[in-house]
């Protein structure tokens, strides 16, 4: 830029005060756009208009063929810039490509190197002299094209002027046109990235390679299998944990809209205005904090699909406007008139029992049917125990990966405890367990005390309740136990040892009872249901 702020050698005033203004329109041009077709016939056109060039080319090398492109041109028609192609070495542009030097002729009729393949210049009419200017543009050190022109033939001094003049706007080019090849490079390497990722998303959310072995998984397999090419609406059901977005995004990436956007969005992390500015945009000024215009996640996701997790806690004002993107694919945004049309599908997710929701006026029925178009259930990792062993191999595999450790061998007991405990959080209570043990892990050997309190506190019930103490005795152990391995408070190991002496005390009944509750209720002195009650609190299994 030092270089375009100093009068070019030899120039009148009037001369460089005008060249430094065709340097500062070329800069302006360059930095505002990244289309450099367009920027090069702004340029020439200036070239042109403002030092009487008659007609002038932007030639560029392109290195997969090996010839000369014509990328912008002033004086020429379409097909002449079509003809004007140059192989490497040939003419005077391909010369001054091949060597990097540049080549000033005063009078092109005398010439016989110029090629005059457009037939722009009636050689043998002309009347006056036609100079012929040709400069190399270098990008680091290899030369990648050339700008070239010719005006009528004044003096050597002015085309020597000329010839600095050009060298300068070549450089402004060179510039450009390497920062556009990074950009372009980037971008290329930024959408191959892409792809692989969106592969290995595809992949990742292959059925096959989704784990579940059970019963019940086959099912939800079978239900999804069919309802992904279809355009329905889709709504999983099932307790936190269980993997509902999991199976949104297997519908997804198994879909015709495999390519398109998959936008999630939390409906209980949101409320009121927040979220329909989030799910539908906002103008600005629509509310305070509207600083500026937003689209919408349904916008967002237009051609792809739309999960909305916790449907369930969706406000009534909102459930309607939802109802009519679901009817007719249409919306406004927060504050605006203009209709806005989407072509997305929606899989919605909740852990609470909508039909319940509708029944007490907190869900709209005619929204809970739009909804409700196919529905799958997801079932708790205490229904699909088979499972387990798999998903913690996976688990192990991905943490010792991640954390650079070698967790792997967990004895039988181990196992069994694993499998028995009931995981009220599913296979993301699971998951955190064992990313627990293998952050805390010294060797290969999986041992109890890697494991969540409340697993090892499973796992001593389970040994309490096979015991054959009596419960006093039971009783002064576990508190005396309590006390030397848990850091609780007082009131804190009363509770943990009432709740194993009732564990114990239900596990036995059970036991004698052949795990019939009623039966195991009768034999404890109390009421089925507050049996029931205990029964789910403490995760035990059982009879009906």
């Amino acid at each position: 830029m030092m270089q375009g702020n100093t009068p070019i050698p030899g120039a009148p005033t009037g001369v460089a005060d005008q060249e430094l203004a065709i340097l500062n329109d070329i800069g302006r041009i360059l930095s505002s756009t990244l289309e450099l077709r367009e920027a090069f016939g702004q340029i020439m056109q200036i070239i042109s208009d403002k030092l009487h060039m008659h007609r002038g080319t932007l030639v560029l090398l392109d290195e997969s063929t090996g010839r000369l492109r014509t990328e912008a041109a002033i004086g020429l028609a379409p097909d002449d810039i079509e003809r004007n192609r140059f192989a490497l070495g040939e003419g005077i542009t391909g010369t001054v490509v091949a060597t990097g030097r540049a080549r000033i002729v005063p009078d092109i009729r005398k010439e016989p190197d110029f090629l005059n393949r457009t037939g722009r210049l009636s050689l043998g009419s002309a009347d006056q002299p036609i100079s012929f200017l040709c400069v190399p543009i270098r990008i680091e050190g290899r030369t990648a094209g050339a700008l070239a022109v010719d005006k009528p033939y004044t003096s050597d001094q002015q085309l020597k002027s000329d010839q600095i003049f050009l060298d300068i706007i070549a450089a402004f080019l060179a510039q450009a046109i390497q920062i556009n090849r990074m950009v372009l490079r980037q971008k290329e390497e930024l959408l191959e990235e892409n792809a692989q990722l969106r592969a290995q998303v595809r992949d990742r959310y292959r059925f096959e390679n989704i784990i579940g072995d059970s019963p019940a998984m086959h099912e939800v397999f079978a239900t999804v299998g069919q309802v992904a090419n279809s355009r329905a609406t889709v709504l999983l059901l099932g307790e936190t944990g269980t993997g509902k977005e999991m199976i949104a995004k297997a519908i997804h990436y198994n879909s015709p809209r495999k390519d398109k956007p998959f936008i999630r969005v939390n409906c209980g992390a949101l409320s009121g205005t927040l979220l329909e500015s989030e799910l539908f945009g906002h103008v600005k000024g629509s509310f305070t904090g509207a600083i500026r215009d937003k689209i919408g996640r349904f916008e967002a996701a237009d051609g792809g699909t739309i999960f909305l997790d916790e449907i369930g806690t969706m406000e009534p004002q909102l459930q309607v406007k939802l109802l009519r993107v679901l009817q007719e694919r249409e919306f406004e945004r927060v504050g605006d008139t203009q209709v806005v049309k989407v072509d997305v599908r929606v899989i919605a997710a909740t852990n609470i029992d909508l039909q319940e929701e509708v029944a007490k006026g907190n869900f709209r029925e005619d929204l809970f049917y739009r909804l409700n178009v196919v529905s799958i259930y997801l079932p708790p990792l205490r229904n699909r125990r088979e499972d387990i062993p798999r998903l913690i191999d996976y688990f192990l595999d991905k943490y010792n990966r991640l954390n650079d450790r070698k967790l792997r061998r967990i004895s039988r007991d181990l196992l069994n405890v694993l499998l028995r405990y009931p995981w009220p959080g599913n296979v993301r209570e699971l998951e955190n367990a064992i990313e627990r043990a293998v952050v805390l892990s010294r060797d290969e050997d999986f041992t109890e005390d890697l494991l969540p309190l409340s697993v090892r506190m499973f796992a001593q019930q389970r040994r309490i309740s096979q015991s054959s103490e009596s419960i006093e005795t039971l009783t002064r152990r576990l508190a005396d136990q309590a006390m030397a391995d848990y850091e609780l408070r007082e009131g804190e190991i009363y509770q943990l040892v009432i709740d194993q002496i009732e564990r114990a005390l239900i596990d036995r009944a059970l036991a004698r009872c052949n795990g019939v509750k009623t039966r195991a209720a009768d034999y404890l002195g109390i009421n089925r249901n507050t049996l029931n009650k205990k029964v789910k609190e403490l995760g035990i299994e059982a009879l009906d």
